[in-house]
């Protein structure tokens, strides 16, 4: 029996401590495994193999029940599939609705901001920033500043006491909301 099989049978046997040895045996086979399964997925996945191989050896040792382990062939097999599964509910998990589902993404910048437009209707855009505030304090204070007092968005940032990066996700944010609501769309049906 080689150490790996020896260690498999003590986590069987209810050795707590035996999955903390087998971590370091294996750790290089299942992050060659997690990266040969990541590198089949489509590009813009988030997940990383080190994540991928830390979430699927949780599953497979951290849990309560002591599986029975059929040798080495046995939990890399088991490995594999843990992996599969846990790809598979990140990408279910990326195209629900709170991920977005199925809207597409459209570059702000190929998208004349309502807001921005001389011929804005004051009226529709108070009431527009009044449902935002209601959703979001932070983003409809952020169009104040940018639009009534006219901050650039390091100025604005630096007044909400947020990042930069922050303030431009805000920003880029509120514009398309805003123009959503003033064409008489429901904007409350868009994620925050």
């Amino acid at each position: 029996m080689n150490d790996i099989t020896r260690i498999l049978s003590a986590i069987e046997q209810g050795d707590a401590r035996a999955a903390e040895r087998l971590l370091p045996l294996v750790y290089d086979e299942l992050r060659k495994l997690a990266a040969r399964k990541l590198a089949r997925e489509k590009p813009g996945q988030t997940l990383q193999a080190t994540a991928l191989v830390h979430e699927a050896f949780l599953r497979l040792v951290g849990t309560d029940q002591a599986r029975p382990w059929d040798g080495r062939g046995h939990f890399f097999a088991a490995a594999a599939e843990a992996m599969r599964r846990i790809l598979v509910e990140n990408a279910r998990r990326k195209a629900g609705p709170q991920a977005g589902g199925n809207r597409q993404r459209v570059d702000l910048d190929a998208v004349q901001p309502i807001v921005m437009d001389a011929r804005v209707d004051l009226i529709a855009l108070d009431e527009a920033l009044t449902a935002l505030e209601a959703r979001d304090r932070r983003k409809a204070d952020l169009v104040r500043l940018r639009f009534f007092a006219g901050l650039t968005i390091p100025q604005a940032a630096e007044l909400l006491g947020i990042s930069v990066a922050t303030a431009n996700n805000d920003w880029s944010y509120a514009r398309s909301w805003l123009r959503v609501a003033m064409l008489g769309d429901d904007p409350e049906d868009a994620p925050a």
